[in-house]
């Protein structure tokens, strides 16, 4: 005896799950793709952040040629071109990033970054000309502050500068540049103010402590600035204002402070080594 019923409702069943089966395969397989999107993304991260410049370049390099429409694989290979000093080749990726139809504001910044580290000054200054000035983020102001200071225009340069270190909660870099700016143009003191700024920010930059130095020593003032510093900082420190002082005709301060300088490293230190037997005119190796 057959049941039509039973069987339509057996019928319905397997259909109902089937259906059932079929939406946990796609969500499984959505799930996946979920996984793997966070994984490449972990990786890029990893790349652009820690790992080997060259390796990088060559993660990226794979990773463009297996899907050149990916923006993101694009522009982790410029920034990988950049970190590995490779700023030539790095130009034409980012330029490719800058004309596609998703590319930010951002992108285009960093292309101009890209032509500044290149010395292609006036395309640097064109690009960044390009976007609306509504457009206000730290990179972008501190590529305006150093295009202007390439112009002597320190007004301008002063302004980005200021706006620059307002945007970022790292400002050591950009207050150091701007320190040296004021340096080459013949403001020591405010530039020994603006590095100090710097290692408030960054104890450890020996860039901004060597910058201070030489601020010091172009006021006259040839004693260490009381910083943080390795011994090794200090001989260096020491070598910096000693160089500073023979060019200022204060040949025996120099003499005294590359023989202290020589002294305190931990190791030999050849090139205060060199510099004093040059003043004194040995000229030995």
């Amino acid at each position: 005896m057959r049941h039509p019923g039973l069987i339509a409702l057996l019928l319905g069943s397997a259909f109902f799950v089937s259906a059932c089966e079929g939406s946990k395969q796609d969500s499984v397989s959505r799930a996946i793709d979920s996984v793997i999107d966070v994984d490449n993304q972990n990786m890029a991260d990893l790349m652009l952040s820690a790992g080997n410049p060259e390796e990088a370049v060559s993660y990226f390099q794979a990773q463009v040629e297996r899907d050149p429409s990916h923006l993101g694989n694009q522009r982790g290979l410029s920034r990988s071109l950049v970190r590995a000093g490779r700023v030539s080749d790095a130009v034409p990726v980012w330029k490719t990033v800058a004309d596609h139809p998703d590319a930010t504001h951002d992108d285009r910044v960093m292309l101009a970054d890209a032509l500044v580290r290149a010395n292609r000054w006036d395309e640097a200054e064109r690009t960044l000309n390009a976007i609306p000035p509504t457009h206000e983020s730290f990179d972008r102001y501190r590529l305006e502050a150093i295009i202007a200071d390439s112009k002597q225009q320190w007004q301008k340069a002063d302004h980005f500068y200021e706006t620059a270190a307002g945007l970022t909660t790292r400002p050591a870099g950009v207050l150091n540049n701007w320190g040296y700016s004021k340096l080459t143009r013949g403001a020591p003191r405010d530039a020994e103010a603006l590095f100090a700024q710097a290692l408030q920010h960054d104890p450890d930059m020996f860039t901004a402590k060597n910058n201070m130095a030489l601020a010091r020593a172009a006021q006259g003032n040839y004693s260490l600035p009381m910083v943080r510093m390795t011994q090794q900082e200090r001989a260096m420190m020491l070598h910096t204002m000693a160089i500073a002082a023979i060019r200022k005709g204060d040949t025996n301060v120099g003499r005294t402070m590359l023989s202290e300088a020589i002294e305190t490293h931990p190791q030999h230190f050849d090139e205060a080594v060199r510099a004093l037997r040059a003043l004194e005119g040995g000229g030995r190796g």
